[in-house]
């Protein structure tokens, strides 16, 4: 007959007994800190990876494209918008190969800029605002970027690339640029107030004066 837990410990003592759970290894926690620091990396990570393919399309592959186009601007420049005019010109001085230069850019550059600023912010927003609310609001405005200039660089490739410029495809990827600038501008914007709502959410509160 089995011996219960207790009596196998009167019988030959307490090394006997196996141990009632299983050992923990503390290290393997995942703690508070550990989980914000990896979530610090993730931010630092983004932001840099942001700020180069900013720097990369916006600041030199577009800057480098007047060459091609006899100094004239690419329309995901004109942070103003643009006219037919313009574009007209654009359209006779850029060759073919230019054209398709421009189009690889923005399948590479224009496409990765958007989409990783827009993953870095929303992890940033999440990880310093506590407010459901504030949070969803504040993700609207790089989603809304991703998608305007993402559909910007759709819209000027087959305004260019037309047989015959049309008035509506200009007007189309003019407001769209426009629309992404200010939505980059209004999403730096909402960048601030996440961290001073997080700056705000780790400040400690002092302890009440005791009474006398």
């Amino acid at each position: 007959m089995a011996k219960t837990p207790a009596q196998r410990a009167r019988k030959y003592g307490a090394a006997a007994t196996p141990p009632s759970a299983a050992t923990v290894n503390a290290s393997t926690r995942r703690t508070p800190a550990k989980a914000q620091g990896n979530a610090n990396l993730i931010l630092i990570a983004g932001s840099v990876a942001s700020l180069f393919l900013f720097w990369y399309f916006h600041l030199l592959t577009l800057n480098q494209m007047t060459d091609l186009s006899g100094g004239l601007a690419m329309p995901d420049s004109m942070v103003f918008g643009f006219q037919s005019a313009h574009v007209e010109a654009l359209r006779h001085a850029m060759n073919s190969d230019a054209m398709g230069q421009l189009q690889f850019v923005h399948k590479t550059a224009g496409t990765l800029f958007p989409l990783v600023f827009g993953l870095s912010a929303m992890t940033l927003i999440a990880v310093n605002v506590a407010k459901k609310w504030l949070r969803r609001l504040l993700w609207v405005f790089p989603v809304l970027f991703a998608g305007a200039q993402l559909w910007a660089n759709v819209a000027i490739d087959t305004m260019l690339g037309a047989k015959a410029l049309d008035a509506g495809q200009v007007t189309l990827a003019s407001v769209l640029v426009v629309a992404s600038w200010s939505l980059l501008v209004v999403s730096l914007a909402g960048l601030g107030v996440a961290l001073f709502a997080g700056r705000k959410k780790s400040t400690p509160v002092p302890d009440a004066p005791a009474a006398a």
